[in-house]
């Protein structure tokens, strides 16, 4: 179970002027690859009283030079750890292409105006079923989040707006490293991270 990966690196002549930029082009080349749901990243937090890790898969919905925006539930697990403990890591896992992003930086929640504005171009089952799931909460069935669901459809048929639950919206990492991973032959890989410091970011090179 092992690849052998391509001969083509990254050098750091090739690198974008700042990582956001450098960000764009690898995107862009990601989704034009055919990889599925090239917005797809693994999210980690920690438990601040613990020091647990936990990981899960969110969309990306959002980027710019301010960072990266993806949209929860607040009372779910990392919406509690990141109130508590904001440091938090973004993994974009493009394996097709042998390529990750990671991110590292301090997640703050988006504007009220900004999370409902998103909130507005969801699906409206999507827009249901912010409502009908207590994220991270147990349930005692199946059967009853279906029941919570189809409770809300027939409150908030389709064409009638739902309003944005309170207790839903985003967070906006803004990161302090992005490192980007192109896999090598002989698992020489290389490994060229943005760093900021107090007036700019710096390109370090990292051993595989």
């Amino acid at each position: 179970m092992r690849e052998h990966y391509r001969a083509e690196g990254l050098a750091e002549e090739e690198l974008a002027e700042g990582p956001m930029a450098q960000f764009t082009r690898w995107f862009e080349e990601a989704a034009a690859s055919g990889i599925f749901e090239p917005n797809a990243m693994v999210v980690s937090t920690a438990d601040p009283a613990t020091g647990q890790p936990s990981s899960r898969t969110v969309l990306l919905k959002q980027y710019d030079e301010r960072g990266f925006v993806f949209y929860t539930n607040y009372g779910s697990r990392k919406g509690r750890e990141l109130a508590a403990n904001p440091r938090i890591s973004l993994l974009f896992p493009w394996h097709p292409i042998a390529r990750q992003v990671i991110v590292n930086g301090v997640a703050e929640h988006t504007g009220r105006d900004e999370t409902a504005a998103y909130f507005r171009t969801r699906p409206h089952g999507s827009q249901l079923g912010a409502w009908a799931s207590e994220q991270s909460s147990k349930v005692a069935s199946r059967a009853e989040l279906d029941r919570l669901y189809g409770d809300l459809a027939a409150r908030y048929p389709e064409g009638e707006q739902v309003p944005v639950p309170p207790e839903w919206g985003g967070f906006r990492v803004r990161p302090s490293t992005i490192e980007f991973w192109q896999g090598r032959e002989n698992r020489l890989h290389d490994r060229l991270r943005y760093a900021l410091t107090d007036t700019n970011w710096q390109v370090e090179r990292l051993c595989p």
